[in-house]
């Protein structure tokens, strides 16, 4: 059975709609959560806000957004105020434009979503905007309030179905020519790039979600289910870390490993 989806609305483009469903295409619920709780009593802390100045706690009603203009200065703006700029419709993905499909740089990519027809009579106006897409090479832009916030998202032809992706803002992408701007982009060796493509070709294997399981997730469910039964794990002994050794030639280097690697096979 497919999870619930957590967003109803529409898919629009141009006099095209149809009824949409959205879900999260990740989740953090399988992982180990902790809470923090009283050792003595055993009961879980709770968190308040309190007045920085006077120590004293601050009821509800009293807490509003601030925004620091200068040390100790506050613009203060109600909820209200908040939600005055934001879009009139949050429940319609109205797509505006379309670009290429490989412009958008994998780093502006924030959480994707799944996107489904919600209805079966509007089943083939979301199939004809999803194979238009993917036959032009094209991802749609739009924008759209998720997670009480306006938001740019992409959306993915992809499959049966469209990957809605939300992007991330303007200013929190740094450019990478701050980075990257006094790196040397001279072309290497040829025999250097063979016996690294060597090396990367013994390597290679196809994709398996289990290269991206959480070791440490594995190990705490193992002290949880062993404090369970009143039994203590016995603590992990301490590794030191192998310091690499500075490469004085490359070529060495490379042909070693490419040795290591075939002893590793054999």
């Amino acid at each position: 059975m497919a999870p619930r989806s957590f967003w109803k609305g529409y898919l629009k483009l141009s006099l095209v709609t149809c009824p949409v469903a959205m879900a999260p295409a990740t989740t953090d619920n399988e992982k180990v959560k902790f809470r923090t709780l009283n050792r003595k009593t055993g009961n879980r802390v709770v968190s308040q806000y309190v007045d920085g100045v006077t120590g004293k706690a601050v009821d509800e009603d009293d807490e509003v957004k601030g925004y620091e203009r200068g040390e100790d200065e506050y613009v203060m703006l109600e909820e209200d105020e908040i939600d005055a700029v934001g879009l009139e419709s949050t429940r319609t993905i109205d797509i505006e434009m379309f670009v290429p499909r490989d412009s958008i740089d994998w780093i502006w990519y924030d959480k994707p979503h799944y996107l489904t027809p919600d209805d079966p009579v509007g089943e083939e106006a979301f199939s004809v905007i999803r194979d238009a897409m993917e036959a032009t090479g094209r991802v749609g832009i739009s924008r759209l309030v998720m997670y009480r916030r306006e938001r740019a998202v992409m959306l993915e032809p992809r499959g049966k179905g469209i990957i809605l992706w939300t992007l991330r803002y303007g200013d929190e992408v740094r450019s990478r020519d701050e980075y990257f701007g006094d790196t040397k982009n001279g072309k290497s060796e040829s025999k250097m790039m063979a016996l690294v493509k060597t090396l990367i070709d013994e390597r290679t294997k196809p994709w398996d979600p289990k290269m991206v399981d959480d070791p440490v997730q594995d190990r705490l469910l193992e002290v949880i289910a062993a404090k369970k039964k009143g039994k203590k794990r016995p603590p992990k002994p301490k590794v030191e870390a192998e310091k690499p050794s500075n490469v004085i030639n490359i070529m060495d280097a490379l042909r070693k490993s490419i040795a290591s690697e075939g002893k590793k096979k054999s």
